[in-house]
């Protein structure tokens, strides 16, 4: 009887606990959750003693900073990957960004599926229509494509990687290949960790290296249901989604347009490109206008750039990638989409029309509500690490945009911040990866709709 007792008493404790667990009402939130609960584990993983190189373990900020960096595909670094980390160290670190780059990539995608289903019949049926790549489909469908595309571009860039190290480098097959699978991934999930102390800048020269991870971050930052649109319908660009359409030709014109500004501003410079053969500076020229996308690998010294460049630069790093993929920053479909709501206003059209689609009033609020939320982040941090250090504005704000678009690029002074503007840093690249995605799909899934409308007003704009 006593027994019977204490069992109902314990399913009563269960049951009790079942109820007060956390549930989660919007989808956004077990994003958070998960990248959270990666970041906690990434921490204390690197806490540990074996994790580094040395003797001790690492500091507490240390390790939280690495592991949010890691699982949030930055790149930033307080201290220098390949001599403070040991080998357990970096693998951890490799697989947070493994983690990090496709859980991000899936989550994004399933949230595009999730919001499809959540909208009207009518606005239903046109989504599926337009965004072929990912219809009302299978959930099962988007992870196993991200996995497969994830580990074809992984592959090919790890193999070209680590031939080109074993022979033209004499690094043994086996450093070879370890360098080679890390620097693949690290590239394609737009990560930017390099196990060289001076990230790429040693392989300058060498096209074999620079272009294949050029290629990787770019397949990486375009997003999956674009790669998986373009496999389909290569050929035929006449049936791309509008999605499509804006991502391919704003990335082709980001990167022309910023090999362009890299090459003008930098051509003169002996600190970077002056020093370099024609060859080499269209190379590097290139490569630094695809690292902002956001990888954060850097062939040249981001210290000696002139401050012209790092504001270019800032521009290039807030706008970011593709949706759906590992790159950050506000997005191009953002950008770009308010480039044609401004073009509209400037000819005094009606509707705000995109290659042959119209964009309703809703998506340009939720463009214009994201581009506006995303530089308030981003001014706020940048007064107060202004205020509290002696950096000039320049750089604080390099270093703030970095953090927020996920680059990981850096003037040199991540290391020499207090700790308090790093604990800011950290929170600056959880809400910058996690920011724009998730609240991009609480605007979308959110519909409050009014049965009447106001007398409207037409305040002076200007």
């Amino acid at each position: 009887m006593q027994k019977e007792s204490r069992g109902l008493q314990a399913r009563r404790w269960a049951s009790r606990a079942l109820r007060r667990r956390p549930r989660f009402r919007h989808p956004a939130q077990y994003v958070v959750a998960g990248f959270g609960s990666a970041i906690a584990v990434g921490t204390v993983l690197l806490s540990l003693p074996v994790a580094r190189e040395g003797p001790g373990s690492a500091t507490f900020v240390e390790a939280l900073f690495t592991a949010t960096s890691g699982v949030c595909v930055t790149g930033l670094i307080v201290v220098d990957t390949p001599v403070y980390w040991s080998t357990f160290g970096e693998i951890v670190i490799l697989g947070l960004i493994q983690v990090g780059g496709f859980g991000l990539m899936t989550m994004a995608s399933l949230l595009v599926l999730l919001v499809s289903r959540r909208i009207g019949l009518r606005s239903r049926l046109t989504t599926a229509a337009e965004t072929k790549s990912l219809g009302l489909g299978d959930v099962r469908r988007v992870i196993v494509g991200v996995a497969k595309v994830s580990v074809v571009f992984e592959v090919v860039t790890a193999i070209v990687l680590t031939a080109r190290l074993a022979t033209g480098y004499d690094e043994p097959i086996g450093r070879a290949a370890y360098l080679g699978v890390f620097h693949a991934i690290s590239a394609f999930n737009n990560a930017g960790f390099s196990l060289y102390v001076d990230s790429l800048e040693q392989f300058v020269n060498d096209p074999w290296i620079l272009l294949p991870i050029a290629v990787a971050v770019i397949c990486g930052g375009i997003g999956f249901p674009v790669l998986l649109e373009l496999r389909r319908e290569f050929r035929q660009p006449g049936r791309w989604s509008l999605h499509t359409k804006i991502t391919v030709w704003a990335t082709a014109v980001l990167l022309v347009g910023g090999t362009a500004f890299m090459l003008l501003s930098e051509w003169h410079n002996d600190g970077t490109l002056g020093r370099l053969s024609l060859p080499s500076k269209i190379m590097n020229g290139f490569f630094h206008s695809v690292m902002p996308r956001t990888a954060g690998f850097n062939s040249l010294d981001v210290g000696e750039m002139t401050e012209g460049t790092w504001l270019g630069t800032d521009v290039l790093m807030f706008i970011g990638g593709g949706s759906a993929g590992t790159a950050g920053g506000i997005k191009v479909t953002t950008f770009f989409l308010l480039l044609f709501v401004i073009m509209a206003e400037v000819r005094g059209r009606r509707a705000v029309n995109v290659f042959d689609r119209k964009v309703g009033p809703r998506v340009q609020r939720q463009a214009l509500t994201v581009a506006l939320l995303s530089v308030a982040a981003v001014v706020i941090p940048t007064i107060i690490i202004v205020e509290t250090t002696d950096f000039g504005t320049d750089q604080v704000l390099f270093e703030v945009v970095s953090a927020f678009s996920t680059v990981g690029l850096s003037t040199g002074i991540t290391a020499e911040l207090p700790p308090a503007a790093h604990l800011a840093i950290v929170v600056l690249m959880f809400v910058g990866r996690i920011g724009p995605i998730t609240f991009a799909s609480a605007l979308a899934l959110r519909q409050d709709e009014k049965l009447y409308d106001l007398p409207e007003g037409r305040p002076i704009i200007g």
